[in-house]
């Protein structure tokens, strides 16, 4: 029987930290060809992702999430909108710290299903409150496409 796709498609990545500063964060997610990494906090316990979402939030004025559309913004109206610098400021300040993560026995349903029922990208592997790695949904979609077509997932 094939080994589980979870099983095979858990990445180590770098963690970030929770007093890291958001520059170095997101130079860190940029260099890892991810779109968030895990954040630990003192205690090297999994406390939550930071990534793309959360750094566009962090540097965006705070009214834009309260938009739901900004069509109307033209090209000449969005000159007065700066973003914040906010590079040296915690990364604990802007991660996401909803939950949404796994332990080393997860199965690929489980993975399929925060995948589809999320807006997630990545899932953390954790035991004992201790990051293990992530799967991806790019890795999970690949290895479920190889798959279907009858290839061995991974290749």
């Amino acid at each position: 029987m094939p080994r589980s796709l979870s099983e095979q498609l858990l990445r180590q990545v770098p963690l970030l930290r929770a007093d890291q500063d958001l520059g170095s964060a997101a130079r860190a997610v940029v260099s890892a060809g991810l779109p968030a990494l895990p954040v630990v906090g003192d205690d090297e316990r999994y406390a939550g992702i930071f990534g793309e979402r959360e750094l566009i939030t962090a540097a965006f004025p705070g009214y834009l999430r309260e938009l739901h559309s900004a069509a109307f913004v033209s090209h000449a109206a969005e000159e007065g909108i700066e973003l914040r610098d906010c590079a040296h400021e915690p990364v604990a300040d802007h991660m996401n710290t909803e939950h949404v993560d796994v332990g080393s026995d997860v199965s690929d349903a489980r993975i399929a299903e925060i995948f589809l029922h999320h807006r997630v990208l990545i899932v953390p592997v954790v035991d004992d409150g201790r990051v293990r790695g992530v799967i991806t949904r790019a890795d999970f979609f690949k290895a479920v496409a190889d798959r279907l077509r009858g290839g061995d997932p991974g290749s």
